[in-house]
């Protein structure tokens, strides 16, 4: 599949589900959506985005570095996604992330 090729995405996903896919996992900033900009997913099926590492890996590094919060950058990027409709995130942030959320 064309990586940039949305409307083959979008019928791929939607094939997927036809099949009885119990969930979709699509990478970050994938977009599931028909061209009107509504989402194209059934509401019975869990969309579950995980956040690549490339952008795990950004984040560390300009952390380590001073540039950035590490705390305030991950939850902002993890917020996004959630606030795009996602049920769950992958992300290599999970661990730190249920400290940070504990207190």
């Amino acid at each position: 599949m064309d990586p940039a090729n949305a409307r083959e995405a979008l019928r791929e996903v939607l094939l997927d589900v036809e099949e009885g896919a119990d969930l979709v996992m699509v990478k970050l900033q994938a977009r599931i959506s028909t061209s009107s900009g509504r989402s194209a997913m059934p509401s019975a099926c869990p969309w579950w985005p995980y956040q690549v590492s490339g952008e795990f890996s950004l984040i560390k590094a300009a952390a380590e570095r001073g540039w950035i919060d590490e705390r305030a950058a991950a939850l902002e990027t993890l917020t996004g996604i959630r606030r795009a409709g996602a049920d769950l995130i992958i992300t290599y942030f999970a661990p730190k992330m249920a400290q940070w959320l504990a207190g």
